[in-house]
């Protein structure tokens, strides 16, 4: 039986919450809306009568689709950015708030903190993301081609 690979894992995951954050910052620009303004209506600036926040979300949600889904064109796979799940760890947390905060965005809010457990699950077991999406890290061979 195969292991799980779990930098695969999230990646799934995150390309899944970045795919219904833009869906989401595209509704909530038809309606505006803060997701906590049962509590409080301090936020409601964020989203009307400018879209900051959907302007942010929008942005924040391509730059993960980009990022996990590199296409051959950009040459983006190459890069030690996308070959680091230190810096994933460190931005997609903001993702996940800006998501939160928009009332459309919850889903994909919880989606990137799901995410965000199974790329710190792969990290803590030493998991590695291949230069090539979908690929598995190559060994290294000795002198006979055997490991």
């Amino acid at each position: 039986m195969g292991k799980l690979i779990k930098n695969h894992w999230a990646r799934l995951i995150v390309l899944t919450a970045a795919l219904y954050q833009i869906a989401a910052a595209l509704e909530g620009f038809f309606w505006p809306k803060i997701f906590w303004d049962f509590l409080t209506t301090n936020l409601d600036p964020a989203v009307r009568p400018v879209p900051i926040l959907q302007i942010l979300n929008l942005l924040l949600g391509l730059l993960a689709l980009a990022w996990e889904w590199p296409l051959p064109i950009f040459a983006f796979a190459e890069s030690a950015m996308h070959r680091s799940i230190e810096a994933r760890l460190a931005v997609y947390p903001l993702s996940a708030l800006a998501a939160l905060l928009l009332y459309q965005g919850t889903n994909p809010g919880i989606y990137y903190l799901i995410g965000l457990g199974v790329y710190f699950w792969g990290f803590s077991e030493g998991e590695v993301v291949c230069p090539d999406p979908w690929s598995l890290p190559r060994r290294k061979t000795g002198r006979l081609g055997r490991v």
